[in-house]
């Protein structure tokens, strides 16, 4: 197991570093993705979304920083947490959007909503809430594009809680003993639900358990995006060239409860209050600045037009129309006549 650099150092070589293109690609999904996070609970709060929500705030260095390194013909699984991976995977946010809403322009045409928000054609497959439940199937999503003798990888993301789940056994194991191109990341925001990681694992690494399946075990700051990329990065080239998965850990933290019901009464605000100040893109954001990447002036624009996108977004989901009863079981059965 090895520790990546866990720091948005100005002293990182350029090479390591996406270009000007990418850098302000990632911070515009970070910022798109709270925004995202931020009107959709005012949403919920007012009614308009009809089902709870499990929010990405704070965790927004995660999906950025992997997905940035993934083509659109690449798989990503996901979780009860999807609006962050779904977006940083490249669906619309309009479609997210009306999905939430449970309209019939939604990404999964309502039939999915916020748990299992999807879109295949952007690489993003249906999103799995049943806690590790994804991990045995992004084996067999990477079994499939090894079969067909491609180079395409599959991204599976999971939280702490799920790593003590038999399915995720199951699911490592076999990518490793077959040499699956799958990358496994793991969002430690250090409580499954309520429950501390202290109390569920005797390991102070989830990534140590990588040695048991005889795969790289790679632990990275997960509010930091640029470690996020490079950690990533290795592993996705390296699961491309045939060399089998990689487990990474992501130690990050969700600046929210886990589900809207949460009063988060399991940790302190004194935590929580520690953990803001490391809050990933406010950090990236000053990253940028000091190295004279991009004018406060660019970014500034860049916060502005996610603001339009969203506000657009709303307005598409909030006029199109609901499911029709008729439409209740298209694209659940096959039709096999």
């Amino acid at each position: 197991m090895t520790q990546a650099d866990t720091s948005l150092s100005p002293g990182t070589e350029a090479a390591e570093l996406p270009d000007p293109e990418r850098l302000l690609h990632m911070y515009r999904t970070m910022v798109l993705i709270r925004r995202h996070e931020e009107r959709v609970n005012e949403l919920y709060l007012q009614g308009k979304i009809p089902s709870t929500l499990h929010l990405y705030i704070g965790q927004e260095a995660v999906a950025t920083g992997v997905c940035a390194n993934l083509r659109p013909d690449d798989t990503v699984l996901s979780t009860h947490r999807p609006h962050g991976h779904a977006l940083a995977k490249g669906m619309e946010p309009r479609k997210l959007i009306a999905e939430l809403f449970a309209r019939a322009t939604g990404c999964c045409r309502a039939k999915g909503g916020s748990m299992h928000v999807g879109d295949v054609s952007v690489g993003m497959l249906p999103a799995i809430a049943i806690v590790g439940a994804n991990v045995p199937i992004a084996a067999g999503v990477a079994l499939a594009a090894k079969m067909q003798k491609t180079d395409r990888v599959a991204v599976c993301f999971f939280g702490d809680g799920a790593a003590n789940e038999g399915a995720w056994h199951e699911g490592l194991n076999v990518a490793a003993i077959w040499d699956l191109p799958v990358i496994f990341v793991c969002e430690n925001n250090l409580y499954a639900a309520s429950t501390p990681v202290s109390l569920a694992f005797k390991i102070e690494n989830i990534a140590d358990r990588a040695a048991g399946y005889g795969m790289p075990g790679v632990v990275v700051d997960g509010n930091d995006v640029l470690a996020v990329y490079r950690a990533s990065r290795q592993a996705i080239e390296r699961a491309r060239r045939g060399g089998g998965p990689t487990l990474i850990e992501c130690k990050t933290y969700r600046l929210c409860g886990h589900s809207r019901s949460d009063p988060r009464t399991y940790r302190s605000r004194e935590e929580e209050a520690e953990w803001q100040k490391r809050d990933p893109i406010p950090r990236f954001r000053q990253w940028l600045l000091a190295e004279q990447r991009f004018t406060a002036e660019q970014l500034d624009k860049v916060d502005q037009e996610v603001e339009e996108t969203i506000e657009e977004a709303i307005a598409i989901a909030s006029s199109s129309p609901e499911p029709q009863v008729a439409e209740l079981y298209t694209g659940v059965f096959k039709d096999l006549s």
